[in-house]
């Protein structure tokens, strides 16, 4: 019964509407053949130790209302055609090993970060938890890098040094007469003072 309606199982994968199996001890995979059910609005698999990854296969029950997959050991990530499910309008996955990015768009942006709680290992804006992905990396400090600004500072102001030194000294010389003239006899002066040993003659 569906609804109201007695219907005949001639075609399964198209009549049959909801799978309601939460609360055994279920164990093992969900199997990839669920994917078939075309026509089931309604799968519940809470409250079980199934493990495996969530089968991308889900992502075809286009007629899927509501799916809840809460409390078990599942792993790995959530698929991404799930958020192409226009009519999904309960979503439960929280309290798995659930990892990775939540997908957006679709209906995958109004459930909130309470159908996505107890997988410390999922992230996403429904949860505003910034995935590692998304995180910017930070340079670690290199003394390579200090060192080398060092010596280029160094080098930069020997260079300046030298220029103004050299050119302060010789540059006057280069280009005022008057300067080499002086200079010149300032070096006769200190020539004859050291070969005389020190003492002026009249």
């Amino acid at each position: 019964m569906w609804k109201g309606v007695e219907n005949w199982f001639k075609d399964p994968e198209f009549s049959l509407k909801a799978i309601d199996l939460s609360g055994n001890h279920l164990t093992g995979e969900i199997p990839k053949e669920i994917g078939y059910l075309v026509g089931l609005n309604e799968l519940n698999l809470s409250r079980n130790n199934l493990k495996g990854e969530i089968p991308s296969q889900i992502g075809n029950l286009t007629s899927l209302d509501s799916l809840d997959l809460s409390i078990n050991d599942l792993c790995g990530r959530i698929p991404s055609n799930l958020s192409q499910i226009d009519g999904i309008g309960v979503l439960d996955l929280s309290y798995n090993n659930l990892s990775g990015r939540i997908p957006s768009g679709g209906h995958m942006d109004t459930f909130g970060g309470s159908f996505f709680e107890g997988n410390p290992n999922l992230c996403g804006e429904q949860l505003n938890k910034t995935c590692p992905e998304d995180m910017t990396p930070t340079k670690p400090h290199d003394d390579a890098d200090d060192n080398s600004d060092f010596y280029e500072a160094l080098y930069m102001s020997l260079g300046f040094g030298f220029f103004i030194g050299f050119w302060g000294l010789l540059g006057p010389l280069l280009f005022w007469r008057s300067w080499r003239i002086a200079y010149l006899r300032f070096l006769n002066q200190v020539a004859d003072y050291i070969f005389n040993g020190g003492i002026e003659y009249a």
